[in-house]
């Protein structure tokens, strides 16, 4: 058997390469193992290509959700989001601020995939991919008192004083995504957080869902939350409507906080107060009410909106006909619409896993799990999830760092 390595990695994404480059650059002997052919495909394919690699607010773990939202502070304190800043421009990597704290590259994602590479390179990182792990297995410890953990391998046995599981969550399994993190987790006798899909797009039942069908592709600004959620937050984005149900910046943020058979809260025409503004216009007004609400909503929607049975009488009249208890009723509706998704895209659509290793079996200082000494999980395969905006990634980085600082520390 070959001489053991200080760390065995298993995932080539932004945590697993993040860990393996922090604690190679200090010294140890580092592998990583990963059953994909390319480094880092959800890198490459984040933010359209350009890689949302943090947000300037992502050291805030308000803006992470799990069983224990406070989990992630320590790590995120020790590794807050201008340390990585730091890192890319070392890499002369070129990036911009695009949207409430929101950076991404100016280039391409694939700066990220290299600038990783890079830091693992300098740290001397061996690499076995594509390579399947078959098993896990912890052997009795060394002379020294040291873990063992030995990898069975379509390549050999990998053995390591220490395991960490970067595998990831069950999102896009199309670029590799699987559970074995998962497995590995239950094996050693860690309890998982049931696992389901986060930042994704929200659907509704074909039927119910016809009559706005037709407005795919029709986007606005909105105010959006869960209201069953306890302390779900609201989030003022975009909302864009599909074939399927509702998408967007707006949708996605709140798809974290939903849960099947609850409703979803959205304020169409947020700021302001809308029935004021109609009962304020209605005096002497000429313009049909649809020409007014067009002036806050999109046309399309105002039209389809108007359509429904509860306001159809009102599509034909002039502003001037309507009574203020109707505006009142109409501007409520807007300000307050209330409807139950189906259910969402699945795993295949969605940016995030909800759910994962649970949070009070781990170290928080080290990732370690409390009671299998050796062994870490980091990134998306722990229960915690950030907000849309570069918060994932940043926890990625983060809670990589500090195992990889931990690991063989005296």
């Amino acid at each position: 058997m070959s001489q053991p390595f200080d760390l065995i990695v298993i995932g080539a994404g932004a945590a697993g390469m993040f860990c393996a480059s922090v604690a190679g650059q200090r010294g140890l002997r580092v592998a990583v193992v990963d059953h994909w052919p390319r480094l880092a495909e959800k890198i490459r394919i984040s933010g359209g290509g350009r890689c949302n690699f943090t947000n300037l607010s992502a050291d805030r773990h308000e803006r992470f959700t799990g069983e224990d939202p406070r989990f992630a502070r320590t790590a995120l304190r020790a590794y807050p989001p201008r340390r990585f800043v730091e890192l890319v421009r070392r890499h002369g990597i070129g990036f911009h601020e695009k949207h409430k704290g929101q950076l991404f590259c100016d280039e391409s994602a694939e700066r990220i995939v290299a600038m990783l590479r890079e830091e693992c390179e300098r740290a001397a990182v061996a690499w076995h991919r594509p390579c399947r792990v078959d098993a896990v297995v912890r052997r009795e410890p060394d002379e020294a008192g040291r873990p063992c953990f030995e990898l069975q391998t379509e390549a050999g046995v990998l053995v390591a004083h220490a395991l960490v599981v970067a595998t990831g969550g069950l999102s896009i399994p199309k670029v590799g995504a699987t559970d074995f993190g998962y497995r590995i987790a239950r094996q050693f006798g860690l309890r998982v957080v049931e696992p389901r899909p986060a930042l994704v797009p929200l659907t509704f039942d074909a039927a119910g869902w016809s009559p706005f069908a037709e407005l795919s592709g029709v986007s606005l600004p909105v105010r959006i939350g869960a209201p069953q959620a306890p302390a779900a937050p609201v989030f003022d984005e975009d909302l864009l409507f599909t074939h399927r149900g509702l998408s967007g910046p707006a949708v996605l943020q709140v798809s974290t906080f939903w849960r099947p058979g609850a409703p979803i809260a959205v304020d169409l025409a947020p700021g302001g107060d809308l029935a004021a503004e109609l009962i304020a216009a209605r005096s002497g007004a000429r313009a049909q009410l649809a020409s007014l609400l067009a002036m806050r909503v999109p046309r399309r929607l105002a039209t389809r909106w108007l359509q429904q049975p509860a306001w159809a009488a009102l599509a034909d009249r002039r502003l001037a006909e309507v009574g203020n208890r109707e505006l009142a009723a109409l501007a409520a509706s807007l300000r307050d619409w209330r409807l139950v998704p189906s259910g969402t895209e699945g795993f295949r659509k969605a940016e995030v896993t909800v759910g994962g290793v649970a949070t009070g079996g781990l170290d928080p200082r080290t990732m370690q799990a409390l009671a299998v000494p050796g062994l870490y999980f980091v990134g998306e395969v722990v229960d915690v999830t950030g907000w849309l905006g570069g918060y994932n990634f940043q926890w990625a980085w983060a809670s990589a760092f500090v195992a990889g600082q931990s690991i063989g520390a005296r």
